[in-house]
């Protein structure tokens, strides 16, 4: 486990707002700036900004609850995540408020991260936050894409695709984010608040219709009856930190200890479980060869939740790994999301070894009936196999590793 903790440790590491985001600072403008933003690094690039921006600054920006961090002049709110509150609501409003009215010499500085499209549930008119918060559960509890969730969000939002940076005009805009997204598109980052968005309502529907969701009749509404306003680009966009640059941090530790590297993307999707079986074959086609190898992986992976129990993607991607590598004491694997919190757990993510089949004979846990039940998080809890970090103030998404070692 040493090794797969390090390698975990050097990826958050890589995309902590200390290290990433003090480069990227812009010089003070002649008049206000203005700081605003949302996720689960949100607060900590706060931080870090107040520490090295060589002027005064004001604002709000809005974290998930307990990820929240010490600053002295832009303030920290907490809400809800995965699912939407009624705080987020609040912040998000009076954020839309702070951006409106400034000059051309105002400068608006946005940081972003994952889960800022959660932390920003303003309604578009006629919606309630109950709409949007129904809406969120169904698309998470049927296996949606993190682009796909984003697209119905956009579509159901007073804020996000572009309407933030509406808002902010004529001030100078820029962005700062973390990307925890595949393919590190802007514009699913937190929803895109300041990128125009390309998509349309009936995108947006086709994603309800492709998972058969029933959703409040006021959304329906909504969705059949908005119109498509292309939105004017305003402002720079800078990205700070990226998956990638986690996955290539991790991959050196791997290196260091003697192993090949073998990068399989940082942007792979798809249900937890297929993708694990997947890799698990990868894996024992490496076992086959005689190669050491340390197989590296990032992305975002979901779950169609069918059962009972509790896990994440992260949990359950290694519960099926654990499951397709048949108990082979020669392959060991990790995944974990790099924001400290997997699904409905208090834990990053999970781990197995060569003993870890024993472990759960002894414990009186059956790994397939887990499975079967989405309950991977109690099973690696059974076994001490989680990954306890707690919150890490950043997020570039999961990373997955597996160790051949022949």
């Amino acid at each position: 486990m040493d090794l797969l903790r390090r390698m975990f440790d050097a990826a958050v590491r890589a995309a902590q707002p200390e290290h990433c985001l003090p480069p990227h600072l812009p010089n003070p403008p002649r008049g206000r700036t203005v700081v605003v933003g949302a996720g689960k690094a949100s607060a900590e690039m706060a931080r870090v900004l107040e520490a090295h921006y060589p002027a005064p600054v004001e604002g709000l920006v809005v974290t998930r609850y307990g990820h929240a961090a010490p600053t002295t002049s832009i303030e920290i709110a907490e809400a809800g995540h995965p699912v939407p509150d009624a705080n987020g609501e609040r912040a998000a409003r009076r954020i839309l408020g702070m951006v409106t009215g400034l000059t051309p010499d105002d400068l608006v500085i946005c940081l972003l991260s994952g889960g800022g499209s959660a932390l920003l549930p303003l309604p578009a008119p006629g919606l309630t936050l109950a709409d949007k918060q129904a809406v969120t559960s169904v698309l998470l509890k049927a296996g949606a894409t993190i682009s796909e969730i984003n697209c119905v969000r956009r579509h159901l939002s007073a804020i996000k695709g572009g309407r933030l940076a509406q808002a902010a005009r004529p001030a100078r805009l820029l962005t700062l984010a973390i990307s925890d997204v595949p393919g590190d598109d802007m514009l699913v980052i937190a929803s895109g608040p300041t990128v125009p968005d390309p998509t349309s309502f009936a995108d947006a529907r086709a994603v309800l219709d492709r998972y058969r969701l029933e959703v409040p009749r006021a959304v329906r509404r909504h969705l059949d009856t908005g119109a498509d306003v292309p939105a004017e680009p305003w402002g720079d966009y800078v990205l700070v930190a990226r998956p990638a640059d986690a996955l290539a941090a991790a991959a050196a530790v791997a290196e260091s200890a003697g192993y090949k590297v073998v990068e399989l993307g940082d942007a792979i999707e798809g249900e937890a479980r297929h993708v694990a079986a997947q890799h698990a074959a990868l894996a024992r086609d490496f076992l086959g060869r005689g190669e050491r190898a340390a197989l590296v992986s990032g992305g975002e992976l979901t779950v169609t939740v069918t059962g009972d129990g509790t896990g994440g993607p992260s949990h359950e991607y290694v519960l099926a790994l654990m499951l397709g590598c048949g108990g082979d004491p020669r392959l060991s694997g990790m995944a974990c999301d790099t924001d400290g919190i997997d699904g409905a757990t208090e834990a990053a993510g999970a781990w197995f070894d060569a003993g870890a089949m024993a472990l759960a004979s002894q414990a009186g846990v059956d790994p397939a009936q887990a499975q079967r039940r989405n309950d991977s998080g109690a099973f690696f809890a059974a076994l001490d196999r989680q990954v306890i970090s707690g919150p890490t103030r950043t997020n570039v998404n999961d990373l997955r590793v597996i160790l051949v070692d022949p």
